[in-house]
């Protein structure tokens, strides 16, 4: 399959554009103008010092950040126009959801993991409003889901700490599944310079399935928090499943994520 590498250089593609876009308004912003300081006025015309009081210089409080409206939110979505062929809206939850990430595990830490991979629920319920998309690859069985949500900012770095430590507490394990026991491997994927926190893994199941072929499964997780905002995402499936797409995909959300969020400080 030759259109899957492709579409994951024009998505990098496009998110380099955003960052060229972004750093141009940056600079344009700071050309507008500038501050210049007041003259101080001279020795005789200050109030004498003996006298005076000294000020106290008060903290301004930084605002809160706010929230972003159901419709900014369905903005910050990446959907199958941003991605291309052949990737096309969802025809319905993959079947081998059901068949083999409903398992479990002795280690609590990777039962952990395997419960929300099924569930693809790393931080439960939002304090804000929620967007989802889920997308397959028309071309073999990979399935992604997008979603942005609000949760507050040190439960989901919590979560995220969690999942970093999954690589070496869960390198390697077996689940047990309806499909029969699995072979799971955990790996780091390097998620750098996106958002304000984030973590993203490879699961890897290997077994067989019902029919007794042999299986191999790949799941790619990945969050990014934006502020009081967070990206969640998996990619997998039996087929390639490229690590390319799972990066791509979630740095060029966390800056139109990023990009949503300054528009609606601006206004306030």
């Amino acid at each position: 399959m030759t259109r899957a590498p492709a579409t994951a250089r024009a998505l990098l593609v496009s998110a380099l554009s955003v960052t060229a876009l972004l750093a141009a308004a940056a600079c344009s912003a700071d050309g507008r103008g500038t501050v210049r300081a007041a003259p101080v006025p001279p020795a005789s015309a200050q109030a004498p010092s003996a006298t005076a009081a000294p000020a106290v210089e008060q903290p301004t409080p930084t605002p809160a950040p706010p929230e972003l409206s159901e419709e900014q939110v369905r903005a910050a979505l990446v959907t199958e126009a941003d991605l291309g062929a052949p990737w096309v809206p969802t025809r319905g939850a993959a079947t081998w959801r059901d068949g083999v990430l409903k398992a479990d595990a002795e280690h609590p830490d990777c039962r952990w993991l395997l419960d929300v991979l099924y569930t693809e629920e790393l931080f439960g319920e939002p304090t804000g409003p929620r967007a989802v998309v889920a997308l397959d690859d028309s071309s073999d069985d990979t399935q992604l889901r997008y979603q942005v949500s609000a949760h507050p900012s040190a439960d989901v770095d919590r979560v995220l700490d969690r999942l970093g430590t999954l690589p070496r507490t869960c390198e390697r394990f077996t689940a047990t599944a309806r499909a029969g026991a699995q072979d799971v491997r955990v790996e780091e994927l390097p998620l750098s310079e996106a958002g304000d926190a984030r973590a993203a893994l490879r699961v890897t199941l290997t077994g067989e399935a019902a029919d007794g072929e042999p299986m191999r499964l790949t799941v790619d997780v990945a969050a990014v928090r934006v502020g009081e905002n967070t990206i969640t995402l998996t990619n997998g499936g039996f087929g390639a499943v490229l690590s390319e797409v799972t990066l791509g995909v979630t740095r060029f959300g966390a800056e139109r994520l990023s990009e949503i969020g300054r528009q609606a400080r601006a206004r306030v």
